[in-house]
């Protein structure tokens, strides 16, 4: 059951992450450098992952050290699948999709990729310095 509770705090980041999406492509890029508004979004995004894991995940569940971790990893799984699928879906080639994973290009999807792993565990680590 904690598991799928948490399942449903990973179903909220696609929400953020689409409109994430829409801001980068219809405000950032406007204004600034493809390559700068990619970064700005991918941090962007890494915020929203944070703050919706600190609102929702401790009002429906509590984890244990190992319970998060492995949550995290669900998390991370879940993540990637669903950009490879609806990448494909959409017909991204799968070289373009492979390519978001170089940091070096400016696309900081990595960093958004381990910001969902980590995030149930720095929440959990947080919640607990002060309980």
């Amino acid at each position: 059951m904690k598991y799928l509770k948490s399942f449903l705090v990973w179903l909220c980041f696609i929400p953020a992450a689409i409109l994430n999406g829409g801001f980068r492509e219809y405000v950032l890029i406007k204004y600034l450098d493809t390559a700068l508004a990619t970064a700005i979004s991918g941090i962007l995004l890494c915020i929203l992952i944070l703050l919706i894991t600190w609102l929702l995940l401790p009002r429906l569940v509590t984890l244990n050290n190992k319970e998060s971790y492995i949550t995290g990893i669900i998390w991370m799984i879940l993540t990637i699948l669903f950009e490879f699928t609806s990448g494909i879906g959409t017909g991204v080639p799968m070289k373009e999709l492979i390519a978001a994973y170089n940091p070096l290009s400016g696309n900081l999807w990595i960093l958004v990729v381990l910001t969902t792993m980590l995030a149930p565990t720095i929440i959990s680590r947080i919640n607990k310095r002060y309980e």
